[in-house]
């Protein structure tokens, strides 16, 4: 059965207050959203049943075009203002998956799925930009198109960049990107912008140390490769201290390292394997950390009787927002939150986000939600983490004012 359209609304402009308060009137909806969300989490490129559920709200909402499988799973709405006299364009974009974790918390509306779940708030992503489009789509008071993208696979899969590559930006122009995260750090009410790096580029290092197995008890017939591991990790934390401006901000991360077998604590192994993960800012930077993590794990080997292979994937970009659509971004913001509720100089995070595909490809801005939480330990990526629910208006509101401003500034 082919679910019934929502009206649409009269023409009038509404303020800020009056596009929050319209909103609002439907939050047991979003609650509805966003609870089935969480029970039914799923992996990157996997979102079967959340594009399934985001394409049938948005025909509901009465919106003009919906295309599945973007990206694989994604899902791309359009939707006409009441009038077009410049043919601009805007995108607001949501991220969709979930997280291979699982879930301690005891309500209700928990994963069902055992080792998934939304520890990320992309649940609560997904619902607030339905919110977005419900609204929208019932008023069109704004001038030019507005496309809704719902991205599959942030979590390590770089959906955004599979999107690109499926043609989104051809098939859906758009003359500037939004999207926005929810943030524990911040008190619910508060939104972050800033021109320039809001998160950094995140690069994923496999080094390989082979050397000479044998005896524990006679190591000098050995080379072993768990005591050249030791040297590089030692020596891998000396490249920002010494190589990076303090100005600049780099992280340099080894955190696994694989190597023997517990139960054979007399046998040297052939073979070890660190893998760790490089976040920067500029490129300049990367660069330079990548050239010398590989020249020192190659020395240090070599100096040891071993040798060692550094491969080095260059994963996500840093996530920069360009100036213009920042500044925008902050006073749509303060329309809707009050000046001081928007803070401009929030620190960038050395977490990653595919996003910075896009913005690679159209100027845009990416925003942080304050939602609370931080305070009592509950973080993204914890096994108690619940996006907050009290959000979800102002998160809407916040993406639909965005777009609205944007099509019709002068």
């Amino acid at each position: 059965m082919k679910p019934q359209k929502m009206p649409r609304t009269s023409d009038a402009r509404h303020t800020p207050a009056e596009l929050l308060a319209s909103i609002e009137a439907f939050m047991p909806d979003l609650l509805a959203i966003r609870h089935a969300l969480h029970r039914n989490p799923e992996l990157g490129f996997e979102e079967i049943f959340t594009s399934e559920l985001v394409a049938c709200e948005l025909e509901r909402y009465g919106v003009d075009h919906i295309e599945r499988g973007v990206g694989k799973t994604g899902v791309v709405a359009s939707i006409r203002g009441r009038t077009d006299t410049r043919g601009r364009t805007v995108g607001l974009r949501a991220d969709m998956d979930a997280l291979p974790m699982h879930e301690d918390n005891e309500f209700a509306h928990r994963s069902i799925k055992p080792g998934m779940m939304h520890g990320c708030g992309h649940d609560g992503h997904t619902t607030m930009l339905l919110g977005a489009a419900r609204r929208l789509a019932a008023s069109r008071d704004f001038d030019g198109t507005v496309h809704l993208v719902f991205q599959p696979g942030e979590e390590g899969f770089a959906g955004a960049q599979a999107m690109i590559d499926d043609g989104l930006f051809e098939r859906f122009p758009c003359d500037a990107v939004f999207a926005m995260h929810n943030w524990p750090g911040l008190p619910p009410g508060q939104v972050a912008v800033r021109p320039g790096p809001m998160m950094a580029a995140a690069d994923r290092v496999t080094i390989t140390i082979t050397g000479r197995g044998g005896h524990g008890a006679h190591a000098y017939l050995a080379i072993d490769p768990v005591v050249v591991a030791a040297h590089i990790i030692t020596a891998a934390q000396s490249i920002v201290s010494r190589n990076v401006n303090p100005l600049d901000s780099a992280v340099v991360s080894l955190c696994s390292i694989q190597a023997g077998h517990p139960g054979a604590m007399s046998v040297i192994p052939h073979e070890a394997q660190i893998v760790g993960t490089v976040r920067t800012f500029q490129v300049a930077t990367q660069d330079m950390v990548e050239e010398r993590l590989a020249a020192m794990a190659e020395s240090i080997a070599a100096g040891m009787g071993a040798r060692a292979t550094v491969h080095y994937e260059r994963m996500y970009p840093a996530t920069i927002n360009t100036v213009d659509e920042a500044m925008f971004a902050q006073q749509a913001a303060a329309e809707l939150v009050g000046t001081q509720q928007v803070v401009t100089d929030l620190p960038p995070s050395m977490g990653a986000e595919d996003f910075s595909f896009m913005l690679r490809k159209r100027p845009g801005a990416y925003l942080r939600l304050g939602q609370g939480g931080a305070e009592s330990g509950c973080f993204l990526h914890n096994t108690r983490y619940d996006f907050n629910d009290a959000v979800l208006p102002l998160g809407a509101a916040l993406y639909a004012h965005i777009a609205q401003r944007w099509l019709d500034r002068s």
